[in-house]
């Protein structure tokens, strides 16, 4: 690989380093081909878009990013592959869904909103991570919950005030 190439590689991963907010690294080595293809195609099905790296260029592009990675380049070494997402848990899931049947793949690391996770004991925290819509059903349901209460308070209550009255009036 010429430098000019480099130097692309390098801006590419910048830019999708700077466009995603959450960004998982995950050690796939050792799998087989049709574990791979199994992988790749969970991927697309999920929306993540998967790729496989060399260390030294993200590296350069996590340097060169405006975003505080923290000690997530420390955990570049052997294979990487980055996986970018929409949703904070789907690639934690997917992994998790995915270790029921191999050994792999690993977490090597995670960002996602700001938050840097490292390691593979942190995938259970990053499956519970729950994702912006989630959050904001529940902010919804909250919300509203109130507001049914006193509702139907109201016409359960006119129901019983017009029958008191229905009562009154035959006597």
């Amino acid at each position: 690989m010429t430098r000019e190439e480099k130097a692309t590689v390098i801006q590419d991963l910048t830019t999708q380093l700077a466009d995603n907010s959450i960004i998982y690294l995950a050690d796939i080595s050792g799998m087989d081909a049709k574990s791979t293809s199994d992988l790749r195609r969970a991927c697309f099905k999920a929306k993540i878009k998967l790729a496989v790296v060399k260390n030294t260029l993200l590296a350069k592009a996590m340097q060169a990013s405006d975003r505080e990675f923290g000690e997530l380049p420390d955990v570049l070494k052997g294979n990487t592959s980055l996986m970018f997402s929409e949703v904070a848990n789907a690639p934690a899931k997917l992994i998790k869904g995915f270790r029921k049947k191999s050994e792999k793949p690993l977490l090597k690391g995670a960002f996602v909103e700001e938050a840097v996770y490292i390691g593979d004991e942190n995938l259970d925290a990053l499956v519970s991570i729950k994702s912006k819509e989630e959050m904001i059903g529940e902010i919804i349901g909250l919300l509203q919950s109130p507001a049914k209460n006193v509702i139907s308070g109201l016409k359960s209550g006119g129901g019983k005030l017009a029958g008191i009255l229905k009562t009154l009036s035959e006597r």
